[in-house]
């Protein structure tokens, strides 16, 4: 008994968003082995070329596969009581006082094994999966220890054995003060650039170096000294950085040629022209954003206008941002901080991988990696427009369909 043996797969008759932009008319897309093999205009296709390759589907329309390039998605623990407290009026100072805030996470995180921050967060990453991620960068954060960071690094590491999808890890060791260093911010500093560094270089946990760069957490200097460990290192540095006031740690972080500074709510001027020269990717949040309640929206046409490229992620994270569908980010990419459609969308695929160091996913485009997902819908723009889970209807990663048949 014989049997076909496919050597590829076609999608015929879709839309294709390539990850920056719309292709004007109806497509064909190729894929052979892990790889992009070619995307045609349906009028120039030859059929009998692909007559023996598996045929996928026709209609709707495809797109890179998402690309989450900013979330804290290992941690222990929850924070819904204190988001109950606030909204009954507690204030987020009194929350501090009562031990709430991002050291109840730390200590939640720092009392769970690794096998327990594993189980807490699949599903949180499934959730990911479900509406299209194929690759998602996770950030450490909430040990605040050498021990701890490892541990946490480690669990995103094995999250991305354990699940079809592309893990990026960052450690963001100066994120907040732990405990035993609450009157010593200096002190920290100098663990984070002499030993938390050094540690998760030696043993390859990480791909990049985040700060948080503010009044509540550390100064620009700070933070300046934590690059330099970073790169003495060869790991790729980011910020967060005017979240909450203008500190100009945007700045230093393109100064000091960062992938990313993200949040940026109070970025000015002198911050948008140091990205624009570096290239450094602005990403924006807008879960946070919603979630807080901030009115201060970040200078989205002010970065438009000087071309600085735009991500958008989820910021997963148990405190500010406890939302974990990127499709909806779009929607209030759009609608919170009025980014067009489309470059709601490329935030979420080409300029997130950007974002990452990322040069082979986020695009279609020909010898790219197969990381692609199909939707029942008719253009790219519904992607943004309706908040509605289930429009995925196949997702390819690395050429492997992991969703839909």
């Amino acid at each position: 008994m014989s049997h076909t043996v496919h050597t590829g797969r076609i999608w015929q008759d879709v839309v294709v968003f390539d990850g920056l932009q719309t292709l004007g008319t109806p497509q064909a897309v190729i894929v052979e082995g892990e790889t992009i093999a070619r995307i045609v205009p349906m009028a120039q296709l030859d059929s009998a070329r692909y007559a023996h390759y598996q045929q996928m589907g026709s209609g709707g329309v495809m797109t890179p596969g998402l690309v989450d390039c900013h979330t804290h998605l290992v941690f222990g623990g929850h924070r819904a009581d204190e988001f109950e407290a606030r909204l009954e009026g507690v204030s987020y100072e009194e929350i501090a006082r009562r031990g709430g805030g991002i050291l109840s996470t730390v200590h939640a995180t720092r009392q769970a094994s690794e096998e327990e921050l594993i189980e807490s967060a699949l599903p949180r990453l499934d959730a990911l999966i479900a509406d299209g991620v194929c690759t998602v960068e996770i950030k450490s954060g909430y040990g605040l220890s050498v021990a701890h960071e490892m541990k946490m690094l480690r669990v995103a590491r094995r999250l991305g054995e354990l699940r079809p999808v592309r893990v990026r890890t960052t450690l963001l060791g100066a994120h907040a003060l732990p405990p035993e260093f609450a009157n010593d911010s200096d002190g920290y500093v100098e663990l984070v650039c002499r030993e938390m560094i050094p540690e998760a270089a030696r043993n390859g946990l990480a791909d990049a170096v985040d700060v948080f760069c503010e009044t509540i957490a550390f100064s620009v200097a700070q933070c300046e000294r934590v690059f330099a460990a970073a790169q003495a290192h060869d790991l790729p540095i980011k910020s967060h950085a005017e979240q909450l006031s203008n500190l100009g740690g945007t700045a230093s972080a393109a100064r000091h040629g960062a992938l990313s500074a993200d949040h940026l709510e109070y970025l000015d001027g002198a911050g948008i022209e140091a990205m624009r020269q570096a290239g450094t990717v602005a990403v924006l949040l807008p879960g946070a954003f919603h979630t807080l309640r901030e009115t201060r929206q970040p200078p989205i046409g002010a970065l438009r206008q000087a071309g600085v490229p735009m991500a958008v992620a989820t910021d997963a994270n148990p405190g500010s941002s406890p939302l974990y569908q990127p499709t909806l980010m779009l929607n209030l990419a759009c609608t919170l901080f009025r980014m067009t459609p489309t470059e709601a969308l490329a935030g979420m695929t080409a300029q997130g991988a950007r974002a990452l160091g990322l040069t082979h996913t986020g695009r279609l485009a020909s010898g790219l990696s197969a990381d692609l997902c199909h939707w029942t819908i008719e253009c790219p723009a519904q992607l943004a427009y309706a908040v509605q889970p289930g429009r995925l209807h196949q997702r390819l990663f690395r050429g492997e369909l992991t969703h839909g048949h």
